[in-house]
């Protein structure tokens, strides 16, 4: 907008236009991740100083007022690794994140869906399905929180997270290697829809909500594997240090040794055990075996080496195994720098 004053000056007539913009002013609260809160009010007063008759002038514009609406968003974040399943198994949890990415307290419903497309089976949801990490340990534990759509709604401040658990049984019907997803789904109590949509009047404090660029709803998949396959899986370390003791000092040498075992009916195939240098250690060159039998450090034509194309880790290929094969023991060293 634009605003014309006109003065008189002795002998002359000034005439000044003075434009007025909206911008932001500092304020005491640092706007978060989510972006400046619902509720804000932005005040913008533009001045002009000049000089009249050989007199200094300062002119105030009028103040510019907007109140920030709500941007609804939300953010689903699958947390669980691919999970090892067996026939029959039961309450299988996968663990998600949950994250209000908008600018004001927003209420979500959750919902689980087990029955999509481009996988080989259906998980089946438990009798309660979607529980709360209550406890934080990121395992489903009898102490955690059953769910109840329209009881418990979760209500996330602005960049709020909570942790969520959906939960399957597996079908008896399911063989080895089958792949299994389930999928969570959190949408917006004030609404959902396509970005820019207004939600008049249903913001904190009764200001306009406008759907942000997730729609209002997000969802993620989890993925089961199943294996009839159990392996245990073990690793040791030993210290031995230059004085001849076991004392973890700089120079000291750290061997680690990892044990491998199928401890069930099947067959693990193309197995591969990979382990990475640890920090603040050096590994050992010429020092990696597989069941006492030396290995080479380069990829050639044993079954390991030390690679350095990324984090530099041991690799040792020990191939398809069976609980006919018995423990199979992978060891190497590193120096602690």
């Amino acid at each position: 907008m634009g605003t014309t004053i006109a003065s008189a000056g002795t002998g002359a007539r000034y005439w000044l236009t003075l434009s007025i913009g909206v911008m932001a002013l500092s304020a005491s609260m640092t706007a978060a991740a989510a972006g400046t809160p619902v509720g804000t009010v932005i005040q913008n007063t533009a001045t002009v100083n000049f000089d009249l008759g050989g007199a200094p002038v300062m002119l105030q514009s009028n103040v510019t007022t907007i109140t920030v609406v709500e941007r609804v968003d939300v953010a689903v974040t699958l947390q669980s690794p691919q999970t090892v399943v067996a026939p029959n198994d039961t309450n299988r949890a996968l663990l998600f994140t949950v994250t209000n990415l908008g600018n004001g307290s927003e209420t979500f419903t959750l919902a689980i869906d087990s029955v999509l497309t481009g996988d080989d089976f259906d998980p089946q949801p438990s009798a309660t399905s979607i529980y709360f990490d209550t406890d934080g340990s990121g395992d489903l534990n009898v102490g955690d929180q059953p769910y109840a759509a329209g009881t418990n709604d979760p209500v996330l401040a602005a960049d709020a997270s909570v942790d969520v658990f959906i939960v399957n049984d597996i079908p008896g019907t399911v063989t080895n290697g089958d792949l299994g997803d389930s999928r969570l789904i959190a949408t917006s109590a004030t609404g959902s829809g396509a970005p820019g949509t207004v939600y008049a009047g249903q913001g904190d404090g009764g200001v306009d909500a406008v759907i942000g660029t997730s729609g209002g709803e997000q969802q993620a998949d989890g993925e089961y594997l199943v294996s009839d396959v159990a392996i245990s899986v073990n690793l040791a370390q030993n210290v031995s240090d230059p004085f001849g003791g076991a004392t973890p000092v700089p120079g000291a040498t750290v061997t680690y040794t990892i044990t491998i075992e199928v401890t069930s009916s099947g067959t693990a195939t193309t197995s591969v055990v990979r382990d990475p240098i640890p920090a603040y250690t050096t590994f050992v060159p010429g020092s990696i075996t597989v069941n006492s039998a030396a290995l080479s450090d380069v990829a050639d034509g044993d079954a390991g080496e030390y690679d350095t194309t990324g984090a530099p880790m041991i690799v040792v290929r020990l191939g398809n195994l069976t609980q006919a094969d018995g423990v199979q023991t992978v060891s190497y060293q590193v120096t602690i720098d």
